[in-house]
């Protein structure tokens, strides 16, 4: 039984017993133990301990320290035949050794070998330098002994510091390399150590011999589920019996620790989740056949020819369900009422008065009301229950809908415009336009995807730290940027207001004088290099027709060449396959043009 007072451990002593052992200043004030000056040479390192490195700069600056005063405080040794084995204080006896010491002062104690190696993790973990993967493996080994609230208490450290130390352990060799090189970050090496250690070496060997955090990230995206975007209920025990509750598994990062921040769950077993995902649409299916409810895909007609899309349209007429597609129907959505604080998110960078804020909430409010009266009298004016859902994720939303009549023009095959025209009603000169015209409209989103990745991955790089000088291209991006995307007046105060020091109390002059007097040439770098990754837009063909954009790929080009041709030989497969493809379908169609015509 344990309490507070003690909490006792396998091996008979309690924790209260240990951390005194670990704690207690072996110091002249030492009663009962005595301190001994013993030869150097006699003293060795324990080949067992559990540290396994030390900061050169840091062991020279103590061997100075020591060349002057002395060794402060004696280190704790154990009889080992001639010899005297360093329980603890390893540091101080390596700086002496650099000092040139002969004697170094030693506190002799007697220590079984189990008892030995627990003092000496637990000493070293208590240090303020510890290299987390050596820290993880301590604490690993602690948890072959203790539970991790137990260790936690032990360390004064929090349980979900433990449980994410204990998730690092799992991490294989390789990716620890990088961790130890400051390479990887412990927040990505914990996302990495979720998955077991087949699925970590395949990913080690995807990535290649240099660390590539972007595409570590990817991977990890590829592979795990925010759970709060989940398209079931997580809680639900009986979606597939087998797997039980989201909230109770295991590969649930939630119940690992914060791996993911606080509370949040992310699951970390893909074909589970797509399992739950497939069956929760076909409740949604069955659920729309039950009760008559109209069921409707987030798909618009000019992209209903797309494969995903096709896809689901077919399950549902599979399941003998009439189609309806956005572009069928008009939806009265349930209106969400204000708030005065969702409103301050909304507007952050605004600064409104109480009064202003009074008056957009009244605004709003105003609007909300009206919607709520057109929601309340849906079923009056013709609208029946339906449900919206998403063709990839299969989130869904309950709504009101009602069908748009189309007059007898409208539903005539060649009357209705060639967007929204599906392709087998179509004649072949047409559908080479819509191909065309498609092929076009995928380009650009394509481009821009392409655009946005390499963005993105240069973004999780430390590009922004880099201490080179400025190339010739960031300088011409960065002048061009600032053409293009001059700074308004709330950014100069939200943004730069530390740089001109507190406006109010100074003049003009004063101002540029404090600007100059404070102005470092790495920090401007710093600056630029953030500005360049902020000021690029996403949207369509904006890569190729922005020059902001334009040169900023260019500059990115002399530090992340390699990877962005990665990411460009990518889209160019994919791009490449697709137009073989069209290629053969129109030439088909033109034959059949030439036949008509002859």
């Amino acid at each position: 039984m344990t309490t507070k007072a003690s909490i006792t451990s396998r091996n008979g002593k309690s924790s209260t017993a240990v951390k005194k052992e670990v704690k207690e200043k072996l110091t002249q004030r030492a009663i009962g133990l005595q301190i001994q000056n013993l030869s150097i040479d006699k003293v060795i390192p324990d080949p067992m301990q559990p540290r396994k490195t030390f900061n050169e700069a840091l062991l020279q600056q103590l061997s100075e320290s020591i060349k002057k005063h002395g060794v402060l405080q004696p280190i704790t040794v154990r009889k080992s035949g001639k010899e005297y084995v360093i329980v603890m204080g390893e540091r101080r006896f390596r700086a002496s050794k650099l000092a040139s010491k002969k004697t170094i002062p030693c506190i002799v104690r007697m220590y079984k070998n189990n008892d030995v190696l627990e003092v000496q993790i637990i000493e070293n973990l208590q240090r303020q330098d510890v290299e987390p993967t050596e820290e993880a493996e301590a604490i690993a080994f602690l948890s072959e002994k203790y539970a991790p609230s137990e260790i936690a208490k032990r360390l004064g450290r929090s349980d979900n510091f433990i449980r994410q130390r204990l998730k690092l352990a799992g991490l294989i060799e390789g990716f620890k390399h990088f961790v130890r090189k400051g390479d990887m970050t412990i927040s990505l090496g914990i996302g990495v150590a979720l998955f077991g250690p087949e699925e970590q070496q395949m990913m080690l060997e995807t990535m290649g011999e240099d660390f590539n955090a972007h595409q570590v990230n990817r991977m990890i995206k590829d592979q795990t589920f925010d759970l709060e975007k989940a398209s079931f209920d997580v809680a639900d025990k009986k979606l597939i019996a087998k797997a039980g509750a989201c909230i109770e598994c295991p590969f649930n990062a939630a119940n690992q620790g914060n791996l993911f921040g606080d509370g949040k769950m992310v699951c970390t077993k893909s074909a589970c989740y797509e399992s739950k995902k497939s069956k929760s649409f076909l409740n949604l299916i069955d659920k729309s056949k039950k009760e008559k409810i109209i069921l409707i895909p987030e798909i618009q007609k000019y992209w209903a020819d797309e494969e995903r899309n096709q896809h689901i349209i077919a399950q549902l007429e599979n399941s003998g369900l009439k189609v309806y597609l956005l572009d069928d129907v008009e939806i009265i959505e349930c209106p969400i009422e204000p708030t005065k604080e969702a409103i301050k998110k909304e507007y952050q960078h605004y600064d409104y008065s109480e009064a202003e804020l009074k008056e957009e909430y009244d605004n709003v409010f105003e609007n909300y009301t009206e919607e709520l009266v057109t929601y309340n009298s849906a079923k009056e004016n013709g609208f029946a229950n339906g449900i919206v859902f998403h063709p990839e994720t299969y989130r869904h939303k309950e709504v009101f809908v009602k069908i748009i009549e189309k007059s007898q023009n409208e539903s005539t095959m060649h009357s209705a415009p060639l967007a929204i025209r599906k392709m087998a009603d179509c004649s072949p000169e047409e559908q080479i336009i819509k191909i065309n015209e498609r092929e076009v409209r995928k380009k650009q989103i394509e481009n821009n995807k392409q655009f946005e990745e390499v963005v993105q991955m240069i973004r999780e790089t430390k590009y922004i730290d880099t201490k080179k000088t400025l190339s010739t291209d960031e300088m011409v991006a960065f002048s061009i940027s600032l053409f293009e995307n001059n700074v308004d007046y709330m950014s100069q105060q939200k943004y730069f207001s530390k740089f001109l020091g507190t406006t109010s109390k100074m003049t003009k002059v004063e101002m540029v004088q404090h600007f100059k007097k404070n102005f470092k040439k790495e920090i401007f770098h710093k600056l630029i290099r953030y500005i360049l990754t902020k000021q690029v837009h996403f949207g369509d063909s904006n890569h190729v027709n922005n020059l902001t954009n334009i040169s900023f790929y260019a500059a990115m080009q002399g530090y992340y060449k390699s990877k962005i041709a990665g990411i460009e030989k990518e889209y160019a497969e994919k791009r490449n396959k697709r137009e073989e493809r069209l290629k053969e379908r129109i030439t088909v169609l033109e034959k059949q043009i030439q036949e008509l015509k002859d």
